[in-house]
């Protein structure tokens, strides 16, 4: 019959479009730690220094319009390899999401943010989604956000995620398209938007 096909059992999963899928009786783990090293290797980051944080604390991004301009294709990369590091890694969404928004007009400090993460990545090679076998059933939200923290259009940036049990099936990092005038305004709006998408999961 013309168009037939055949289909085969590799068998188990273990690696897919370069995330690593552990899996036992009780648990599987998914990584991206054989990708974070490219990465590391790639922009020449491989024996950096290891950083604690993916940013300071203290630290606040700008436009800097007057800073030293830096290879925008090369922080483009940059940025869109740590984007598709995002699949597993919650921990980082925040602050690539916000070097993401420099990505027209990069700048040496926006670089050296960017260059923080992989210093943070660096010592976090291993970090993961663990799911085991035994969570209950409970769908759970979290959200939280910023007021003010872009101060050049003075929005928030919202921040949630859901776990089924003890497992993390969804989050998300995004500026809030309105300017608040409170703090109570910007967590209606961020926890708006995270009942929302616990309704649509458990659709």
């Amino acid at each position: 019959m013309q168009g037939e096909f055949e289909m085969s059992m590799m068998g188990e999963l273990s690696f897919f479009l370069g995330l690593q899928v552990k899996q036992s009786k009780d648990e599987i783990f998914l990584c991206q730690s054989k990708y974070c090293k490219e990465i590391l290797k790639k922009f020449e980051m491989e024996c950096c220094k290891e950083a604690s944080t993916p940013l300071p604390s203290s630290c606040y991004m700008y436009a800097n319009v007057g800073g030293k301009r830096v290879d925008q294709t090369k922080y483009r990369g940059l940025i869109g390899s740590l984007l598709y590091l995002t699949t597993s890694r919650l921990d980082i969404m925040f602050v690539v999401c916000l070097c993401a928004r420099y990505q027209a007009n990069p700048k040496e400090s926006h670089l050296k943010a960017a260059k923080r993460i992989l210093k943070y990545l660096k010592g976090t090679t291993n970090v993961g989604l663990w799911y085991p076998s035994y969570s209950p059933i409970h769908l759970i939200g979290y959200s939280d956000s910023d007021f003010v923290g872009c101060k050049l259009d003075q929005k928030s940036t919202s921040d949630t995620c859901h776990l089924l049990g003890s497992s993390l099936i969804s989050w998300h990092s995004k500026k809030q398209a309105c300017v608040s005038l409170s703090t109570a305004e910007v967590e209606y709006i961020v926890a708006r938007r995270c009942c929302a998408q616990i309704l649509w999961l458990k659709q």
